[in-house]
């Protein structure tokens, strides 16, 4: 029987189809001259929510100045988010994927969300090291020292309100680096064809939120509002959201006569924004693709630290002029001096704020 000769520990070998080295050059692993011995095995375990996974791509970067060759698994509810270019297997959260990954020994597991079936996960994978955060008898606990401000931050009001560091600054001292500008690493996308006048400034207004935080919702009279003062101030207005947004959003493009062009996949709408020049949104995917676009923001907030969103220089933060922002609420209660806050941030202030943006990028 002829000797099987391969070589497991190779970048380019995962033993199911040819590797491209030999597609391109014919080779065997036994006379291979572009053998590349991988790295530690690595695995980064970031669920939700799907701006959240794209929040957490700058991490890659990373990993990878730290582990040139890392084999970089990540198990998420968001696949079709990750970059599969700069991870070696990207993986659905479902059963198969499990089974896999008890299978494998990790280096290292970074665990960044604070979500109980992630920390269960983390707890049954083996490991050398394990970064973020974990769980026993139900209660969520961070992994070592490292994760405790952003757990602490998490779990008390008032150290939440005077936290001086972005989300994208905390988790990597959760994995134990330093951050020092990284980007965000979008997927691959395309942009639908839809009918866009790109010789004016294209400003996407997102009236979305999503689960769980419902007190970050602008009331839609506002958005009508503010639409049709784009609009009459010259500007290619697009309303844009998610399923949950549609209906509203069909009612708020014709009452403004605006342009609003339906659902989209992910990567179709990601594509969708790339064509904008400004955005305006609530804290939501959106808002995180904006950011990965390099996009000019405005961002509407009031119940979370504005500190925590890092935009790279290219947005600002409206929020209402209330004692009791940051109260990281998600629904309001008659402790609550108004009903909505948010609807207090009103619309020609941020036309106002739009219009200095704007000012910027001539």
């Amino acid at each position: 029987m002829e000797k099987l000769i391969v070589h497991t520990d190779c970048l380019h070998f995962n033993g199911y189809k040819p590797c491209k080295p030999h597609k391109e050059h014919g080779v065997h692993c036994e006379d291979c001259l572009y053998y590349e011995k991988s790295g530690p095995n690595i695995l980064i375990i970031k669920f939700a929510a799907a701006g959240e996974v794209i929040r957490n791509t700058p991490l890659l970067y990373a990993i990878k100045e730290k582990h040139p060759n890392a084999k970089i698994f990540w198990i998420t509810e968001y696949p079709q988010l990750v970059p599969e270019k700069q991870v070696y297997k990207v993986l659905e959260y479902n059963l198969a994927s499990i089974i896999l990954l008890k299978d494998i020994e990790f280096d290292m597991i970074y665990q960044l969300d604070k979500d109980l079936k992630a920390c269960a996960l983390a707890n049954t994978i083996n490991a050398k090291v394990k970064k973020g955060f974990t769980q026993k008898d139900g209660v969520i606990l961070p992994f070592d020292d490292d994760a405790n401000h952003k757990f602490r931050t998490g779990i008390f009001d008032d150290l939440h309100k005077q936290n001086t560091k972005h989300y994208i600054e905390e988790i990597f001292e959760i994995c134990g680096f330093k951050f020092n500008n990284q980007r965000y690493i979008l997927p691959e996308f395309e942009e639908p064809k839809v009918s866009i006048d790109k010789t004016k400034k294209v400003v996407a207004l997102n009236t979305g939120v999503g689960e769980p935080w419902k007190t970050r919702l602008y009331s839609e009279k506002n958005w009508i509002t503010l639409a049709k003062k784009l609009k009459s101030s010259g500007y290619e207005v697009i309303i844009v959201g998610g399923p949950e947004e549609d209906e509203k959003n069909k009612k708020i493009a014709q009452e403004s006569n605006t342009k609003y062009f339906g659902l989209f996949p992910y990567k179709e709408y990601i594509g969708l924004l790339n064509m904008t020049d400004i955005i305006v949104t609530c804290v939501t995917f959106a808002f995180h693709v904006g950011v990965g676009l390099n996009k000019k923001i405005v961002l509407l907030n009031n119940i979370f630290n504005p500190v925590e969103f890092y935009m790279y220089g290219n947005g600002v933060i409206l929020e209402p002029d209330l004692p009791c922002k940051m109260c990281y609420k998600a629904k309001f209660d008659e402790r609550c001096p108004v009903y909505n806050c948010m609807d207090l941030i009103h619309p020609n202030k941020i036309f106002e704020a739009l219009q200095q943006l704007d000012s910027g990028m001539k």
